[in-house]
């Protein structure tokens, strides 16, 4: 029995939710998003709460269960609250700046590297340094996905730190060589 699949996943009163053929479409003040039901999983609407249940008792079903039931709560919260994620910028001479659409990062290569921002997605500058980008959005995994591909852009080094990392990460140090 799943611990996460067995709960149920409530709905905020400004959050619409209609289930159609397999699709649950959920729209709220952030935007909608879909999701796509397995076939061995259904869903149920019962007072402004989805409850996820396996068809039956397979070992795919039963894997399925929680995971379908956190892509659900995902969704939820993406369209009324939204999703953030946070990364820092650490070394000499490293700077982020916004300009129109585009992310202008200077990390230490020898050019400026331009990141187009997705339309669907937002992005600020925060922080004191302005060292700080906030990627933010109603899906989770798009949000997650394009900090993860600005943090590849120069991932943090382990003797000095200097890189892109997720707020909330830390990194491992490395003493470095002795004499």
């Amino acid at each position: 029995m799943s611990r996460i699949g067995k709960n149920p996943v409530l709905i905020p009163q400004d959050v619409n939710a209609s289930l159609q053929d397999n699709v649950l479409t959920v729209k709220g003040k952030k935007g909608e998003q879909q999701v796509q039901l397995l076939n061995y999983i259904s869903c149920t609407l019962e007072d402004n709460k989805f409850l996820i249940t396996p068809n039956n008792k397979s070992k795919r079903a039963r894997q399925a269960w929680g995971t379908m039931r956190a892509l659900v709560q995902n969704a939820v919260i993406g369209v009324n609250e939204g999703h953030i994620r946070r990364l820092e910028v650490n070394g000499v001479g490293y700077r982020v700046q916004i300009q129109g659409s585009t992310l202008k990062l200077q990390l230490g290569y020898s050019h400026d590297i331009d990141f187009p921002i997705p339309s669907d997605l937002k992005a600020e500058v925060e922080g004191d340094r302005g060292n700080i980008i906030a990627i933010s959005g109603a899906s989770k995994q798009r949000v997650g996905q394009v900090a993860s591909n600005i943090r590849a852009l120069r991932s943090p080094e382990p003797y000095k730190g200097k890189g892109v990392k997720y707020l909330e990460e830390t990194i491992l140090r490395k003493e470095g060589k002795k004499k």
